[in-house]
């Protein structure tokens, strides 16, 4: 065996402190007591897994330690004997190995049962070495007719290992198994017996299934799942018991074993495609979901019952009520899991029974207070908005259900509801008064700033009738308050100053005498004061006036929110519009202008003034003025009014068109294309046919496919992932051939020796920074002058973050001078675990204000055009850009716009560009990238950077 690819079954961790010699080591050996042999044994066998053998130990060993009837120093030997050399220069087995092997014969003998056990299991892992295990093969039968099944379960595989590595030291292996099988009682022994059938001799392992036919339910687990096992590989090559191996999947369906059930259920379906077969295993795997307490085995059978809900259309949709009551799980992953099967697998036949179950968990979020309810609540509301959208017929039932969480004191919740009803109003004009009438009587509950936006906003959009919208300018009075804001709030103040009296300066006449009053007054610790009395009296009344009892639209407004005054005033105008264009009476009309230009002018009174806690911005007041202008301007300015009252509610119309198109797409991009039957293609007969059901969902295929599946490159794919470590003029030549395998990166290292001399000794050693893991260090190599030598090294990578491999090359040369060669850098790209996600606002905006860590990159390219610019971003970071195309679309000299990209460790990676173009034609701005962990976002920023100067590094 290649010393590159010996096998290292132990791994230690060597002690820091110095290493004994060989001296002290041998005399510890011989006189030390049981304990100093044990810690010596470690250190030996420690020594010799780092590559320092000694073979010169191997006769202490046997002589003082072999004889010892410790049972920990026999575990102990069973490593040694794995890892010492055991052959000589010239390839053969050394002296001492015999009395080895008849030490290990006398404990295959050993009247201790686990003393026995433990040593077959040690010849399992020295299988390979053939005149090691030649004298053992008779003690090995033996073992098979031992009284205890631990002796016995340990040499079925003992014997295994022998023949699968030496088929000729022990020919007539099936058939004593077969015999064995025959006459044991012990479920291990068994167990272990019938896999050996079942890798060594099929049609015997066939033939046991077959005996024990009728008892194949009532047998061990264990069992059980080998039989399943053999059953589906025998099925591969058209087996004429299909039929009876179908009847006693069905019956495995019933175990009380979970993992019988789940493996029965999957076998069951490969092994037919019939709807009452794949409605019983899926029956059966929802019954595990309910009944399993391991939320990790819940998502597992809930996406190979997802697996099978794709591949069976709607043979199960009559299972739907059973997959909700997944949903009384408290973990949030498997109720996600659970709902997205159900409105997958959801139809007109069943929805009205899918809403009222939704609704009663709706109503239980509500009634009983229990972790993580305000998250399931916004689960189940997102659920019911998906599926009110995608079936018309239910939307009127569960609207005004859902606008009872308007006033949720858990706003994301309350955000879904709106977010729903307004896609409700756009999409069902029928249902537009109701909605709007019942979001009117909801307005006193509302406390949140970005509900009151968005309701407002259906409200200023689809409220048409005269009556309504009066009512609803009279359900905006009642939650503002008394206006105008700024004079009810100072009679409310000077009413707060009126019941005290007035309090006197400290300073006594001197400070209202005209000398006096603008001195600066000294306190008694020399300080000059800063506050007097009468000041702190005014602003205690100021505090106790702001924290009083208000209306929510007015105590949001006084908190500052101005972007919702400007939404109310917005809303305000499209009404007063609306009723101008649709009554005849021109006095009501004038009275209600009138009342909303006053609304406006108050809250930007209010906002200049010392009521509020922040003043109003500009962009607010701008908006607020822009209105009140609409409205004195009413009977000249109609262009405006065709903006407010058609324009907005086309744009809202058109990103709703967007995010279906990006919906359709999506779901047509996961969907298998079935390829069109042209005229003259051939005709196939299945009656010709061999049956091969199981051939489309062979799940060990797929899982082979999956983890050991060679994909194959181009030529020029390989040279472009060729990295040169050395120079062509260095002693030694190297060059890296790197390639990404998952999680893990192989180093495929060719070394080339330039010299005429041989190097001996000579060790390739890597280091990395990063989250990079070397998983195996390569060995010591001896280089022929000008020869070659391949060496392979593995390195783990746990998590997105640029990652750099370094190292050197040590080897001694002649008159055993040492000499090194420090290697070029390879630098990991992080690309290569990047891939393009897509969230919907709600989400972006949420991990944006979680996520902590922050890399700024300022824009410094000589780009013209900020839509290139955001194409050149994307393709540099393997993002998405989250912003719809109508929003980026059209001539203007600034863009902003949100990309949003995914980790295969699941680290997610947020982007915000925002770029100008300046009078010069140049791009300036800046992108900002934010992420849970650290790393990603420097290697992201980084990224961008690189771009930007098209100065690409030497990556993989």
């Amino acid at each position: 065996m290649a010393p590159s690819d010996s096998s290292c079954y132990t791994i230690v961790q060597e002690s820091p402190a110095e290493y004994p010699s060989a001296a002290d080591l041998r005399r510890a050996l011989e006189k030390g007591s049981d304990e100093v042999k044990i810690d010596t044994l470690r250190k030996i066998i420690v020594s010799t897994i780092n590559g320092n053998p000694q073979p010169n130990l191997i006769m202490p060993i046997i002589q003082f330690v072999l004889p010892s009837p410790n049972k920990q120093l026999k575990k102990l030997l069973h490593f040694y004997w794995e890892v010492c050399p055991k052959y000589d220069e010239n390839g053969k087995l050394k002296q001492e190995m015999i009395l080895v092997v008849n030490a290990i014969r006398l404990d295959l003998l050993h009247a201790n049962e686990y003393i026995r056990g433990a040593t077959l299991r040690f010849l399992q892992k020295i299988a390979k070495e053939v005149e090691l295990l030649e004298p053992l093969i008779p003690t090995c039968r033996a073992c098979l007719e031992h009284r205890h099944g631990y002796v016995r379960k340990n040499a079925v595989f003992a014997v295994y290992a022998i023949y699968r590595e030496f088929e000729h030291l022990i020919p007539d292996a099936p058939e004593l198994m077969a015999t064995f099988l025959a006459a044991e009682s012990d479920p291990t022994c068994k167990r272990n017996a019938f896999v050996f059938l079942a890798h060594a001799s099929m049609e015997r392992a066939v033939e046991y299934v077959l005996s024990v036919y009728d008892a194949i339910p009532s047998l061990d687990e264990a069992l059980q799942m080998s039989i399943i096992e053999v059953i589906r590989a025998d099925c591969k090559s058209d087996s004429a018991h299909r039929a009876r191996y179908i009847r006693v999947m069905f019956e495995l369906l019933n175990v009380p074993s979970y993992a019988v059930k789940y493996e029965a259920a999957t076998t069951l379906t490969t092994l037919t495609q019939n709807p009452a077969a794949v409605k019983a295993a899926a029956s059966s795997l929802i019954n595990i979901v309910i009944k399993e307490s391991d939320n990790n085995v819940k998502i597992i059978v809930l996406d190979r019952l997802d697996s099978l809900r794709a591949r069976h259309g709607h043979v199960l949709d009559g299972l739907i009520m059973d997959v909700l009551q997944v949903l009384s799980s408290a973990d949030m992953d498997v109720r996600r899991k659970a709902i997205s099967i159900v409105l997958s697998m959801t139809t007109s036949r069943n929805v009205e029974d899918v809403v009222l179950f939704l609704k009663k968990q709706l109503q239980k979020t509500q009634e009983t207070e229990f972790e993580k309810a305000p998250e399931y609540r916004q689960l189940l509301i997102q659920s019911i908005h998906v599926t009110a959208i995608k079936f018309s017929e239910i939307a009127a039932s569960v609207v005004h259900a859902l606008m009872d969480f308007l006033g949720d004191s858990n706003n994301p919740s309350a955000l879904d509801v709106v977010a729903f009803v307004r896609e409700v109003v756009e999409k069902f004009p029928h249902l537009r008064p109701n909605v709007t009438a019942r979001l009117t009587e909801k307005l006193p509950d509302i406390k949140s700033g970005k509900v009151f936006r968005g309701v407002l906003w259906i409200l200023g959009e689809y409220i048409e009738a005269v009556a309504d919208i009066q009512g609803a300018m009279q359900a905006v009075r009642r939650v503002l308050g008394e206006v105008p804001i700024l004079a009810a709030e100072q009679r409310a103040l000077d009413e707060a100053g009126a019941g005290g009296e007035e309090p006197t300066s400290p300073a006594g006449d001197g400070a209202g005498s005209g000398g006096g009053g603008g001195r600066p007054r000294v306190l008694a610790d020399g300080t000059y004061a800063t506050e007097t009395a009468y000041s702190s009296t005014t602003t205690a009344r100021l505090e106790a006036v702001r924290a009083a009892s208000k209306p929510p639209l007015r105590t949001l407004l006084l908190g500052g929110d101005f972007f919702t005054g400007a939404v109310l005033a917005s809303a305000l105008t499209k009404l007063v519009l609306r009723f101008d264009e649709k009554a005849n009476d021109k006095a009501a009309s004038n009275v209600l202008r009138a009342e909303s230009m006053l609304i406006m002018t108050s809250i930007i009174r209010v906002g200049q003034s010392k009521f509020v806690t922040v003043q109003i911005d500009e962009d607010s007041n701008e908006r607020i003025m822009n209105c009140i202008k609409t409205l004195s301007e009413l009977e000249s300015e109609r262009a405006v009014q065709e903006i407010f009252l058609a324009d907005t509610k086309t744009a809202f119309s058109r990103m709703l068109g967007a995010q279906e198109k990006r919906a359709l797409d999506k779901k047509e991009a996961e969907t298998t294309k079935v390829a069109a039957v042209q005229v003259d293609d051939l005709l196939t007969f299945r009656q010709f046919s061999k049956k091969a059901a199981d051939e489309a969902i062979d799940y060990d295929e797929d899982v082979g496919r999956a983890t050991a599946g060679d994909v194959q490159e181009d030529f020029i794919s390989n040279l472009s992932r060729i990295s040169q470590l050395t120079g062509f003029s260095d002693p030694i030549y190297a060059e890296a051939y790197v390639k990404m395998h998952g999680f893990d990166i192989m180093l495929d290292v060719l070394l080339v020796n330039q010299t005429p001399n041989t190097m001996q000794n000579l060790c390739l050693d890597f280091a990395t920074l990063g989250d990079l893991k070397i998983v195996e260090r390569p060995s010591v190599y001896t280089i022929a002058p000008h020869g070659f030598q391949s060496i392979k090294a593995t390195i783990k990578v746990s998590s997105t973050e640029t990652g750099v491999i370094f190292g050197s090359i040590l080897w001694e040369g002649p008159s055993m001078s040492e000499a090194c060669v420090i290697l070029n850098d390879i630098h990991i790209d992080i690309m290569d675990y990047i891939k393009p996600a897509y969230c919907n606002e709600a989400q972006f905006r949420s991990m944006w204000t979680e996520f902590e860590w922050e890399n700024r990159v300022n824009v410094d390219n000589q780009m013209s055009d900020p839509r290139e610019y955001l194409a050149h971003v994307m393709k540099a970071t393997n993002m998405s850009c989250l912003t719809p195309e109508g929003a980026t679309s059209g001539d203007c000299d600034f863009l902003s716009a949100n990309m949003y990209a995914r980790s295969l460790f699941g680290e997610d990676a947020l982007a915000n560009l925002s770029v100008e173009r300046t009078a010069a034609g140049t791009i300036t701005g800046h992108v900002r990238i934010r992420s849970k962990t650290q790393g990603i976002a420097l290697s992201l920023g980084d990224r961008i950077t690189m771009a930007q100067k098209n100065n690409q590094p030497v990556t993989v």
